[in-house]
């Protein structure tokens, strides 16, 4: 016989919010896998964030400096990222994967921004082993990130 009651079908919105008290688990992988795919469809640069910094600066051309900075920085913050997550610090991946996360959101590497909050959801949760899955992916993207700067914006404005 059919339940009139559509609420204890199991089937409604509300079946799937826990109950009052109760913590969801963490994000599985399956989660941190459907991030890094909406990442990879994001652009590497959004160049306009740049453009806008060098507006609000008068162009004085601290956001190309900045890039340049950037840029110059790359290989030792992936290093002290690969180094932190390797050795399970905790602390240490978390401020080298913050750091990370900011900087390329502020020179518009909008991509390797994303990548980072990934990282950092699975460090949070104390899953180095798929954050260390994830650093090749990091160090890639990463270096494009870099390329792509220098090629448009740092030699562009240059």
């Amino acid at each position: 016989m059919h339940n009139p009651d559509p609420g204890s079908s199991g089937n409604s919105p509300a079946a799937d919010v826990p109950p009052a008290g109760i913590v969801p688990p963490p994000i599985p992988a399956a989660g941190a896998a459907h991030s890094l795919e909406a990442a990879a469809l994001l652009p590497l640069i959004d160049a306009s964030v740049l453009d806008e910094l060098d507006d609000e600066l008068a162009g004085s051309g601290l956001a190309r400096r900045f890039a340049r900075d950037y840029a110059a920085m790359w290989d030792t913050r992936l290093a002290r990222l690969g180094t932190a997550v390797d050795s399970q610090d905790e602390a240490s991946a978390l401020d080298a994967v913050i750091s990370l996360k900011i900087s390329s959101a502020m020179v518009g590497g909008i991509r390797l921004a994303k990548l980072a909050e990934v990282l950092e959801a699975l460090i949070r949760q104390g899953d180095f082993v798929q954050g260390q899955a994830m650093m090749a992916g990091v160090a890639h993207d990463g270096a494009r990130t870099v390329s792509e700067l220098q090629s448009t914006f740092i030699l562009e404005q240059g």
